[in-house]
């Protein structure tokens, strides 16, 4: 079996059927993994999703934001709609609910000890060991998938609080720690988010660092694979940690990467 990791899709569907057809993909052999952000801005979210569920061979994701949003539209209809949302066909798909269902059931990291790697779709908070991150993924993947999955949407927008501490309540606890892995781009030292700023890596908000770059940032032996940041254009400057978000929606480039051996393919839109 060989892996493909591939940056966000956001509904180019065309884009990913070319992509596969330059990797010569089969879909009865190779394993994609997606590093979120499967729909939204783009013009084929519901082929998209409907492409990635029916794969042969189950696939390895990790949610972004803009899949949340999409479950937060499905399950809480009105409520944060976004006039670049382009949604709409999902939303009145016949199939909607059951995508929705399966949506929510995968989870916000994916780590293989076998390949030796941990798939995000931001990346992996800077005060965090991977332990960690694992516990906290876990912690709202239990939430999404649970009975009450409806209450965590609810409450699931924000930028407070921007750090994990023992004061917060355990509704925030959960906002925080998605914030971090479907939203974060730059943190200070001590690992506070700063939300506000999605802006180029060499321009940081005063006192904070791009994520990957904090001084103080946990060791984190397995490679890190990430998307969501496409003003980095697919380029990490940390060894051993892989961007993969090059702008396919904006009119860049979609990306994949081969797990076994890092190599990069790339098709222009």
């Amino acid at each position: 079996m060989v892996d493909y990791a591939l940056g966000d899709i956001q509904g180019c569907f065309d884009a990913l059927q070319r992509l596969l057809e330059k990797i010569k993909f089969d879909d009865r052999s190779d394993r994609l993994w997606f590093v979120g952000d499967l729909v939204n801005r783009g013009p084929k979210s519901l082929e998209t999703l409907r492409f990635i569920k029916n794969l042969p061979i189950t696939p390895r994701i990790t949610l972004g934001n803009h899949d949340l949003h999409l479950l937060c539209q499905l399950f809480l209809p009105n409520q944060h709609p976004k006039p670049d949302d382009t949604l709409e066909k999902i939303l009145n798909a016949p199939d909607r609910d059951e995508l929705g269902h399966w949506l929510r059931q995968q989870p916000l990291l994916h780590h293989d000890p076998n390949l030796n790697l941990v798939m995000t779709h931001a990346g992996i908070a800077p005060c965090w060991s991977l332990e960690e991150a694992k516990a906290h993924a876990h912690q709202v993947g239990l939430a999404l998938a649970g009975e009450h999955y409806l209450d965590f949407l609810k409450h699931m927008y924000g930028n407070t609080p921007n750090y994990l501490s023992n004061t917060i309540t355990p509704i925030e606890r959960l906002r925080v720690i998605c914030n971090y892995f479907t939203r974060m781009r730059f943190c200070d030292t001590n690992g506070h988010l700063e939300l506000a700023c999605k802006g180029a890596p060499n321009a940081p908000p005063p006192h904070t660092y791009p994520w990957y770059a904090v001084p103080t940032r946990c060791d984190i032996h397995e490679a890190i694979i990430f998307g969501h940041w496409a003003a980095l254009q697919g380029r990490c400057p940390v060894k051993n940690i892989h961007a993969l978000d090059t702008g396919c929606v904006w009119g860049g480039s979609l990306t994949a990467l081969r797990l076994q051996d890092k190599q990069r393919f790339c098709i222009s839109l």
